[in-house]
């Protein structure tokens, strides 16, 4: 049983990590770049699913890769976060960030269950929406208990309709009434990614990809104290009446840490180091091995079912999210 649980174990991480290799080289194709690694490893993993099935032989290694690789992949992704950059100099745009992320989860909630849609996954888009997209659903899905199928299709909804818009958004700039300046922080504010931003504030020149991502970290501020009140909150409405009170979620404090790290400890020469960029890619390689245990969860037919409407619902939330951030910076008042 001993051997076989092993073998188990260590083929589930081999496919994990076999089929994230594929995708971080696919990721610098031409073409695929638009997609990301963490999108193609969901992709490549549910058209899998769909051809051969669910590789039963490696549950438990694609359950270890699923839930302990992307708990890793979050701590680390506290790096990104300068907290010191985001205190002095977008004190300001933390606030809008808030009002947006509430804009965003609280809409697409409302819709949801206006159009009787999937409430996890409506939730888990709406945080993904609001927050910083794949990061911030995998931060939530345990808390809400959400099945793996269900935190993979969000995912990819998010990363789909994510590029597609900074696409969109490129093609925009030229036509928009904003400056760099303003176009940076649209952006910042509005798109799902850090990629999405980072790809749609490009044309704006190098200011306005500074201040779009520092608009865009902003928002990945609030990801581990909206975390906590949820836990907090759950816990207490549930954990006197139910069995149904959820772990806290400590990989969330190592978040902080390494936040705390990257800021007061290594600095800005780390923050510019070939090093950075070095634990960026891990951080991103360790998310699209996640990535792969979620998509063989899949199943394409029981999706379209329970994924059609909050798809709807995550479109036509991107959109008023963005157009009410465009005439907000247009307006003036935040840049």
């Amino acid at each position: 049983m001993m051997k076989t649980f092993h073998s188990g174990f260590f083929t589930g991480i081999g496919i994990s990590i076999f089929i994230a290799a594929i995708s971080f080289i696919l990721a610098t194709l031409p073409g695929f770049q638009l997609i990301g690694p963490l999108a193609l490893s969901i992709l490549i993993a549910v058209a899998y699913r769909q051809i051969a099935g669910y590789p039963v032989t490696g549950r438990a290694g694609l359950q270890f890769s699923s839930k302990y690789f992307l708990r890793t992949a979050i701590v680390l992704y506290g790096l990104k976060l300068n907290l010191q950059v985001i205190l002095q100099d977008g004190w300001h745009l933390l606030i809008l960030d808030l009002l947006i992320i509430l804009f965003g989860i609280f809409t697409t909630y409302y819709l949801a269950r206006k159009w009787n849609a999937d409430p996890k996954m409506s939730l888990l888009l709406g945080i993904g929406t609001g927050i910083c997209g794949a990061a911030a659903i995998a931060a939530f899905s345990p808390l809400i208990q959400a099945k793996e199928e269900e935190t993979a299709t969000s995912v990819g909804m998010i990363a789909l309709l994510g590029t597609v818009m900074g696409l969109g958004y490129t093609a925009l700039y030229s036509f928009s009434s904003l400056s760099a300046e303003q176009y940076g922080v649209w952006t910042g504010i509005s798109l799902h990614e850090l990629a999405h931003v980072a790809l749609a504030s490009a044309p704006g020149g190098s200011d306005a990809l500074a201040i779009g991502l520092l608009a865009k970290l902003g928002r990945v501020f609030w990801l581990v104290p909206l975390c906590l009140l949820y836990a907090a909150w759950r816990n207490k409405k549930t954990g006197t009446t139910t069995n149904t009170k959820i772990d806290f979620p400590w990989f969330l404090i190592g978040f902080i840490v390494m936040s705390v790290v990257g800021t007061y400890l290594l600095g800005e020469t780390f923050a510019q180091s070939q090093w950075n960029s070095i634990l960026s890619q891990i951080t991103t390689f360790l998310l699209s091995v996640a990535m792969v245990g979620f998509g063989l969860n899949v199943d394409l037919k029981e999706v379209w079912v329970k994924a059609k409407k909050t798809f709807v619902i995550l479109i036509l939330v991107s959109i008023l999210l963005s157009v009410l951030s465009y005439f907000l910076v247009l307006s003036g008042l935040l840049v």
